[in-house]
């Protein structure tokens, strides 16, 4: 690769990507482990076959019908009422955030957040140019809100990325952080809410402070709780007029007609999903409760995963659970471990196996 007459910023660098092992139990990248009902599935193939018929046009480019249902959606989601205009999709929340930092970011520009969190996030900023800058975290891993004011005022960044819940912590900000970080930069302010759907009673949404926050925008993804990691469908949610910006750096025809007919099909079947949902939060919450019987440090997690530590060498937890048929993550902070929620059998699986591990 290095012969290449490639970007000098990009040598050496190696693609991302979490380990795909054959293993019985695979609780690593956050996917939802109850796949799709068979009805959801008829209903999709339905739509998928009428999609196909017309594959020889190209598809909807504005995604009308779809951001129109993703808009309905939020509003029975998270009590918010939305224009079909005010909501973007594209696939998966990847590229949203792209399209945040083409459109906002780029050579001579910066984008802020706040360590540890999503590792794909300074790999989005190498590859628009945009220079990626952190401000850390609590030892508790949540944002110290003046702390993370004074960071906007000395890096002065056109983008403040902060997800919520955070990947890989799990812990949520409040409202008053994000209205802080708005208020104190003159850029734009993007709460990335990949896990909304598993957050704990109480835990609200940044999605009550689009009406009056001009430069915020909130991100979904379709992969968790929707159980489509595989149709790879993202959106964001944000005034009018952003969302016309990222409709000017958008690629064309950018999301194909069969991705959309899935996206709609499932979105007709929310209820149905969130019931697995809500089971996955009890799994969750029961789990860190176990863990921390064992002695564990557990952040407060609204997302379908647990980090847990300390170790004193990580890597030998992780390859010592992956010795008994379980795949978890090494990610976050050195001494942590992170385990995606599964099924009760497979999370009894995850319990017997560290437990053998910690004897």
């Amino acid at each position: 690769m290095n012969d290449l007459p490639i970007r000098d910023d990009l040598r050496g660098e190696q693609p991302y990507g979490a380990p795909q092992l054959d293993v019985p139990v695979l609780l690593n990248v956050n996917e939802n482990p109850y796949a799709p009902s068979a009805a959801l599935a008829d209903a999709a193939a339905d739509a998928v076959r009428e999609a196909v018929l017309g594959l020889n046009r190209y598809p909807d480019r504005e995604a009308w019908d779809l951001r129109s249902d993703l808009a309905g959606y939020l509003e029975r989601e998270s009590v918010v009422s939305l224009g079909t205009e005010q909501v973007w999709a594209a696939n998966g929340s990847n590229e949203i955030m792209m399209q945040i930092l083409q459109a906002f970011g780029g050579p001579g520009r910066s984008v802020l957040s706040f360590a540890p969190t999503y590792s794909m996030y300074p790999e989005y900023a190498r590859n628009t140019s945009t220079t990626w800058i952190t401000a850390p975290r609590r030892d508790d891993f949540t944002i110290d809100a003046e702390a993370a004011v004074a960071a906007v005022a000395t890096h002065r960044p056109a983008v403040v990325f902060i997800a919520s819940p955070n990947n890989p912590t799990g812990t949520a900000v409040s409202l008053d952080l994000v209205r802080a970080l708005h208020d104190a930069t003159p850029g734009m302010v993007v709460v990335d809410e990949a896990y909304a759907e598993f957050r704990r009673d109480g835990t609200p949404s940044a999605l009550s402070l689009l009406a009056t926050h001009p430069r915020l925008l909130v991100t979904r993804t379709m992969s968790k709780a929707f159980a489509l990691a595989g149709a790879r469908l993202g959106y964001a949610a944000a005034s009018r007029a952003v969302i016309d910006v990222l409709r000017v750096v958008r690629l064309p025809y950018h999301l194909s007609a069969v991705t959309q007919a899935v996206a709609r099909t499932a979105l007709a079947y929310a209820d149905e999903l969130q019931q697995r949902v809500a089971q996955l939060r009890v799994i969750r919450d029961d789990l860190a409760s176990w863990l921390r019987s064992l002695g564990l440090d557990v952040p407060e997690s609204d997302a379908n995963f647990v980090l847990f530590g300390r170790f004193p060498d990580r890597h030998a937890g992780w390859q010592a659970l992956l010795d008994h048929g379980v795949l978890i993550r090494e990610t976050g902070p050195d001494g942590w471990l992170r385990v995606t929620v599964g099924t009760p059998t497979e999370t009894e699986t995850f319990k017997q196996a560290l437990r053998k591990v910690l004897e």
